[in-house]
């Protein structure tokens, strides 16, 4: 059966109390894992190609536009306490799912392997596939690494498997869009099928956006056989928080849950009365990345890093850290 993780992000607003809420409301919609982020604005970076993005003469964009000040600005507001993420494992396992979180920085590896874990696994978000010291420094600490693949390279992703194979360590390889929201046309759900050549298991992390398409995508890829589904989950309205639109509430998580509990006849059955253009989302195993998603992981890759002795040390760079 598909387990469903229900990624809060920073949809807590930086509030202990909107995060417990999460958590309840998480467990009580049927979520198997519950997954936090740790993530702290001091190691958000700066880079100066960002602060006006780059195109060329002939209006080809080469970097994206988001400048460092007001993403600090906006960040610093959301920080959690160091404290706040022992809590948060003990308020999982007090509601009855299994807390995970994304790690950001490859200094926070150890603070968080020292964290009460019910289980060793860890989510890695996509601009870090290709950070192979990141990844064994991971492996050295977690059983089961959930890997995002967005916005890799076909060979970004054998090689992030065979590191994390060769370290005998359990992976899962989510495929997703690195657009957000991205729409059905560029979903390519095919792609799982492609990642389980390299994992044990493969699924999908939904990106799509919740007006428009509410959880269809992930029902077609839960019917499609994904062993993990992925959705950024909210109890606050769209518009509040960043990630909103493209997060679900407790009412379309329980319909998630329950979906993934049916018999995969059934799953069939409800897709193709509900979502009649549902072969839209398969695409192609093998895709070429969109200019879009290429922009996003250029901006992405490098976003947090270490900071030591005053430079900056990025997660894929085979450098100390502590």
């Amino acid at each position: 059966m598909t387990k469903i993780i229900a990624e809060l992000c920073q949809n807590h607003n930086g509030d202990r109390n909107i995060l417990a809420k999460m958590i309840k409301a998480a467990s009580d919609a049927g979520a198997d894992y519950v997954k936090g982020q740790i993530i702290f604005s001091e190691d958000l970076t700066y880079r100066p190609r960002f602060e006006e993005g780059v195109v060329e003469e002939h209006g080809i964009r080469k970097s994206i536009k988001r400048p460092f000040a007001p993403e600090l600005e906006r960040m610093s507001k959301l920080d959690l306490k160091e404290s706040d993420y022992e809590w948060f494992i003990e308020e999982c396992v007090r509601n009855g799912v299994i807390p995970i979180v994304t790690i950001f920085s490859r200094k926070r590896i150890p603070f968080t392997a020292s964290l009460s874990w019910t289980e060793k696994t860890v989510k890695v978000a996509s601009p870090d596939i290709i950070s192979i010291p990141f990844l064994k420094e991971l492996c050295d600490v977690f059983d089961h690494l959930i890997v995002s693949t967005g916005g890799a390279t076909d060979e970004e992703i054998e090689q992030a498997a065979k590191t994390i194979k060769e370290k005998r360590k359990k992976l899962t390889l989510l495929h997703c869009v690195s657009i957000y929201p991205n729409t059905f046309d560029v979903s390519n759900l095919s792609r799982m099928d492609f990642l389980r050549n390299f994992s044990d298991s493969a699924g999908w992390s939904d990106h799509t956006l919740v007006a428009q398409d509410g959880i269809k995508a992930s029902k077609v890829a839960i019917a499609l056989g994904a062993d993990m589904v992925e959705r950024h989950f909210t109890v606050l309205e769209p518009h509040q928080t960043k990630d909103g639109p493209v997060s679900i509430n407790q009412e379309l998580l329980k319909e998630l849950s329950d979906f993934a509990k049916l018999p995969k006849k059934e799953q069939k059955r409800i897709v193709e009365r509900e979502i009649p253009d549902w072969r839209v989302l398969l695409g192609s195993p093998k895709r070429h990345l969109t200019l879009t998603e290429a922009l996003n992981m250029d901006y992405f890759r490098g976003r947090f890093a270490s900071k030591v002795d005053d430079q900056w040390v990025y997660n894929w760079e085979d450098k100390p850290v502590l």
